[in-house]
């Protein structure tokens, strides 16, 4: 199976209906993260199959737990190789998409990127997530891969309104993250994610920002 094949396979098994161009941007993607992998070393993946399981298509499978309003708001914190933010700007070209990052040369990978994939939704701010203040609230942040919940709130939360969605990309179910979270957050739900071609449980935790 190439990977053309692979991709349209699994986005099936997602529910997502994507379009012959969107599917060409996202293998062109791909192969740009190889490519920077091999001297910057973006994810421990190094085989395009088990990028394409364990990146592409596993920041492909929060898709349909987001809202589906067009003008949403979205930050990828702590972005790296442009995971989930960059196959979600792909995507949903009608969502504005922050890929934010404190590191120089994965910042400069991402803009890289979202140059050479024509992403005109997608900017790149390198900086920490906590001292990031941006000019209006986003609706959405996420995290892939951020240390542990109670953490990501308290780097996170100011980046979002309220009523805003902290998302954070979990293994196996985080019950023990969960009974320790700060105030100010309340869960909405942790549906699990069934990402073709990756064993092991995978959560999303969506947490909604509230007065607390």
């Amino acid at each position: 199976m190439t990977a053309g094949e692979a991709l349209a396979a699994g986005a099936a098994a997602l529910g997502l209906d994507l379009d012959d161009a969107i599917r060409a941007k996202l293998l062109d993607y791909l192969t740009q993260l190889e490519k920077w992998n091999r001297t910057h070393n973006l994810t421990a993946a190094r085989s395009r199959e088990r990028m394409l399981s364990h990146h592409l298509l596993d920041s492909l499978a929060v898709l349909p737990q987001l809202p589906a309003r067009s003008g949403m708001r979205l930050i990828d914190v702590g972005s790296g190789g442009g995971l989930p933010g960059i196959p979600l700007a792909i995507t949903r070209p009608d969502w504005h998409i922050t890929l934010l990052d404190s590191n120089q040369k994965k910042s400069a990978f991402l803009r890289q990127a979202a140059a050479e994939l024509k992403l005109a939704n997608a900017e790149v701010v390198t900086a920490r997530a906590e001292a990031y203040v941006p000019d209006k609230p986003f609706d959405v942040a996420i995290a892939r891969a951020l240390s542990e919940l109670a953490r990501f709130v308290k780097l996170a939360a100011h980046l979002v309104g309220e009523g805003g969605w902290l998302l954070a990309m979990k293994g196996s179910y985080p019950e023990a993250e969960i009974a320790v979270l700060p105030p100010g957050v309340r869960v909405v739900a942790v549906p699990r994610l069934r990402a073709p071609g990756i064993e092991g449980e995978r959560h999303l935790v969506i947490l909604e920002k509230h007065p607390g």
